[in-house]
C-alpha cells in the first residue's frame, strides 16, 4: 500500500488573508498522513490522544443509563441484591443446593457481583459497533473506544455494589485473610476478559448480525456454566479440566477464594483464565486492527 506523505512547512501568510494576522511569517505545523498497516495491535499512543473522547462517552453512558431514575445509582446495589434473593429462594431453599457448609446467600453474593459486571460489559462491548453504526462513517477516531466505553463505564456500578458485598460479609461475620491482596489482580483480569471476547464478537457482529441476536441468549445460558448459583465442588472431577477453560470460571472462583477464608484457592482455574484471556486479548486486537479498515464499508 502506498504511503502518502504531506508536509506543510514554513509557509508565509499575508495579512491580506486575515486582518487579524500580522505581517510576520506564520509557521504551520507539519501534517503527516500515512496509511496504517492492517496488522498489529491497537495503537495505544493514538488511543491516549483520544482519552477525552473516551471520558465523555463513558460519562454520557452513565448519565443516560440512570437518567430519570428515582433510585439512580442505587440500582447498582438493588439489581445484584434481587438476584441473590431469587437464587437463595430457588436454589438455596427450594432445590436445596449444597453450599459446602457456608451460607448460600454469602457464596452467591460474592459470585453475583463480578458476574453482573462481566455479563453487562460483554454484552455492551459485543454490540458496541453495531449500536453506534451511525457514528462510524461520520468522523474518525479509534474504533476500540466503543468497546472500552461499556467496559470502563460498568466499573462504577461494580464498585458501588461493594456496599452489598460489605453488608453481607459483616452480617455473616466473615474475617478477611491476606488472600484479599490478590483481589486487585483478579479485578484486572475481570476487566480484560469481557474486553478480549468483545474484540472478537463486536467485529464479527459487523458482518454477521446473527452475533447480536445470539448474544442475549448466550449470556443467559452462560450463567449456568459458571459457578454463580452453585459452589465449584458441584462440578464432577472428570469434567473440571474442560470446565476451567471457561475464563469466567477462574475469576468467579478467585473472588470467592479472596473474600471467603474457608474457600480453597484454586490456582489452576485462575491461571487457565489468565492464559485464555491474554491469548484472546492479543489475537482479538490483531483481528480487530485487521478488520477496522473495512468496518465502515460493511456496517
Amino acid at each position: 500500500m502506498r504511503i502518502f506523505h504531506v508536509a506543510f512547512m514554513q509557509r508565509k501568510v499575508s495579512s491580506q488573508l486575515n486582518n487579524k494576522m500580522n505581517d510576520n511569517s506564520v509557521d504551520l505545523p507539519e501534517i503527516y498522513i500515512e496509511a496504517k498497516s492492517s496488522w498489529g495491535v491497537v495503537d495505544f499512543r493514538e488511543l491516549l490522544d483520544y482519552r477525552d473522547l473516551l471520558f465523555f462517552l463513558v460519562v454520557r453512558t452513565i448519565k443516560v443509563a440512570y437518567a430519570q431514575s428515582v433510585a439512580g445509582l442505587a440500582w447498582a446495589v438493588i439489581q445484584p441484591a434481587l438476584q441473590v434473593l431469587v437464587f437463595s429462594l430457588v436454589f438455596g431453599i427450594l432445590l436445596g443446593v449444597d453450599s459446602d457448609g457456608m451460607p448460600y446467600p454469602l457464596i452467591t453474593t460474592v459470585a453475583v457481583i463480578p458476574w453482573t459486571y462481566m455479563s453487562a460489559s460483554l454484552n455492551g462491548a459485543s454490540n458496541s459497533l453495531v449500536d453506534n453504526a451511525g457514528m462510524l462513517g461520520k468522523i474518525y477516531f479509534p474504533r476500540i473506544i466503543f468497546l472500552l466505553n461499556p467496559v470502563i463505564g460498568n466499573l462504577l456500578p461494580f464498585f458501588i455494589s461493594f456496599v452489598l458485598l460489605a453488608a453481607v460479609l459483616l452480617y455473616y461475620q466473615v474475617s478477611l485473610s491476606l488472600r484479599v491482596l490478590m483481589l486487585p489482580v483478579i479485578i484486572v483480569l475481570m476487566v480484560l476478559t469481557p474486553l478480549s471476547i468483545g474484540l472478537w464478537l463486536s467485529t464479527m457482529a459487523i458482518r454477521f448480525r446473527d452475533v447480536k441476536i445470539a448474544m442475549s441468549h448466550f449470556i443467559r445460558l452462560l450463567i449456568y456454566i459458571v459457578p454463580v448459583m452453585y459452589p465449584p465442588d458441584r462440578v464432577p472431577t472428570e469434567w473440571r479440566p474442560i470446565y476451567i477453560l471457561n475464563p469466567f470460571v477462574g475469576i468467579i472462583e478467585g473472588f470467592r477464594s479472596c473474600l471467603l477464608p474457608d474457600e480453597q484457592f484454586r490456582w489452576d482455574s485462575l491461571l487457565i483464565s489468565a492464559v485464555v484471556t491474554v491469548v484472546l486479548l492479543i489475537t482479538g486486537m490483531i483481528y480487530f486492527r485487521r478488520m477496522e479498515r473495512i468496518i465502515v464499508d460493511v456496517i
